[in-house]
């Protein structure tokens, strides 16, 4: 069986930080390549920032083996790298409503996939533990899809 923490953190990261700036940067002029940008930044920046977390807080954990540590930061950044990349050939390849649409349905399809694996692997109900984190992700977009045209008029302002 696959060891789903190597894959868990990356996959949810990338699809709720990845899911709240394509809903809330949605309603700007230019929609694709600000949403681009900003993917790519993430898929970058953020991502090797959460990979040296991750690295630096197994190291914390007094892992015996350090290749179990690379093991993990590698996986988590070329997870987020993956998942994030396709988003950006959605947006890029899409109608930018299509695109929108598209991304919401394969991420939260993503974080239901990976709720029920690991709620089956706990012997825990899996319906309940999808309906927790893909709640939480709505949620997530929904403040972004209000909070991002809110933070543009602000500085259209300026």
């Amino acid at each position: 069986m696959i060891d789903l923490s190597k894959f868990s953190y990356g996959i949810t990261s990338s699809v709720v930080t990845s899911l709240a700036l394509i809903v809330g940067l949605n309603e700007i002029n230019n929609p694709k390549m600000s949403i681009i940008g900003a993917l790519l930044l993430i898929a970058i920046a953020d991502n090797i920032s959460d990979s040296l977390g991750i690295h630096i807080y197994r190291e914390s954990q007094c892992s015996s083996t350090k290749n179990n540590t690379r093991v993990y930061t590698s996986s988590n950044f070329l997870t987020r790298l993956t998942v994030t990349l396709i988003f950006v050939l959605l947006i890029m390849f899409l109608p930018i409503q299509y695109a929108v649409l598209s991304s919401m349905i394969l991420g939260l399809s993503l974080l239901s996939v990976l709720s029920y694996l690991i709620a089956v692997n706990q012997k825990r109900n899996p319906y309940l533990a999808i309906v927790e984190h893909v709640g939480i992700a709505v949620v997530v977009m929904i403040t972004s899809h209000f909070v991002g045209p809110a933070i543009i008029n602000i500085f259209n302002r300026l």
